[in-house]
C-alpha cells in the first residue's frame, strides 16, 4: 500500500509473485509457562493453576487489588509506531471498564508523562513500569489475562506469539505480524478452532475501544475463554516452524531459477 510503501508500493505490487513472507520464531526454551524459571508458578494445558497464581503475584507488585478482573498487559517501546497515541485516546474510556493494566516499557517523554499521569489518577487500575526488566516481562507474559498490542505496523512482532504461549489473549490492531498471527475471536473461527485473540482494524481509538470490550465480555464467559487460551497455548510458533518456511522459500527460489534457465533466459550458474 501506499502507506507502508514509502514509494516502493509500484515495484512491489508488481513482484507480488515473488515475495515471501517469513514470521520469526520464538524460542520455546526461553518463553514457556511449563519450564519458565522466572515465574512465579509454571503452568501448561493440563493444569492452569500455575497462571492464577502468577496473576495474583502480578496484581501484588503493581499493587492492584487482587481481583478476579481482565489484567491487560503491555510490554513495549512507548511511541506512535506501537500505537500509544491510539492508547492516548482510548485510556479515558478503558478507565471507565472494570480491567487493570499493567505496562512495562520506556519511549517517548510525552507517553511517560501521559501514563505517569493516568498512574496517578487510577492507581487502583494501572501499574506503570518505566524500565526495562526482563524478568517482569515473563512476569507479565504469564500473569496477564490480556496482552494489548495496537501497533500501527508490526512486521512480525513477537510478544503477541509469546502470549499465545502463556494463555494470554492478545488484543491487536490487524497489520502485518499481528495480521498473519491472530485470528479473531467469532463463532465461526472458534467452532474452526481457530480462534486465538481479538483484533480490529481500523486504526483509531474507537475501534481499539469496541474491540476491547468484546474481549472483556468473552473473559466473563469462561469456557469460551479457557477454549481461546488453549488454542493459543497449542500453536506451534517456534523457529522449527519458520525454519520450514526458508527451506520452502529456498526450494520456490531453486524451482524458479530452474525455469528460467528452461527457457533460455541466460542465467549464469556458478
Amino acid at each position: 500500500t501506499s502507506e507502508f510503501g514509502y514509494g516502493l508500493e509500484g515495484v512491489l505490487a508488481e513482484r507480488r509473485a515473488d515475495l515471501f513472507g517469513v514470521l520469526n520464531g520464538v524460542d520455546y526454551n526461553i518463553w514457556n509457562p511449563q519450564t519458565d524459571p522466572l515465574i512465579p508458578a509454571n503452568y501448561n494445558l493440563e493444569s492452569l493453576k500455575g497462571k492464577q497464581k502468577c496473576k495474583q503475584v502480578l496484581q501484588e507488585k503493581n499493587d492492584l487489588p487482587a481481583k478476579d478482573v481482565p489484567l491487560i498487559g503491555m510490554i513495549s517501546r512507548l511511541a506512535d509506531q506501537k500505537g500509544f497515541d491510539l492508547l492516548a485516546q482510548a485510556i479515558p474510556d478503558m478507565m471507565k471498564m472494570d480491567l487493570q493494566l499493567v505496562i512495562l516499557g520506556t519511549g517517548d517523554e510525552k507517553y511517560h508523562t501521559l501514563l505517569q499521569d493516568i498512574a496517578k489518577k487510577f492507581p487502583n487500575r494501572v501499574g506503570l513500569n518505566l524500565r526495562y526488566d526482563n524478568q517482569l516481562a515473563h512476569e507479565i507474559e504469564a500473569g496477564a489475562d490480556m496482552f494489548l498490542m495496537p501497533s500501527r505496523y508490526e512486521p512480525c512482532g513477537l510478544n503477541q506469539m509469546y502470549s499465545l504461549k502463556y494463555g494470554t489473549i492478545p488484543v491487536v490492531h490487524t497489520t502485518g505480524g499481528l495480521a498473519d498471527t491472530i485470528t479473531h475471536c467469532a463463532a465461526r473461527t472458534l467452532k474452526a478452532g481457530t480462534a486465538n485473540g481479538f483484533s480490529f482494524e481500523t486504526y483509531d481509538a474507537k475501534a481499539l475501544l469496541g474491540c476491547l470490550r468484546q474481549a472483556v465480555r468473552t473473559f466473563h464467559n469462561k469456557k469460551t475463554w479457557h477454549k481461546l487460551m488453549l488454542i493459543g497455548m497449542t500453536q506451534d510458533w517456534s523457529w522449527q516452524r519458520s525454519a520450514r518456511k526458508y527451506v520452502e522459500l529456498y526450494q520456490k527460489a531453486v524451482a524458479k531459477k530452474g525455469d528460467t534457465s528452461s527457457s533460455g533466459a541466460g542465467i549464469v550458474q556458478s
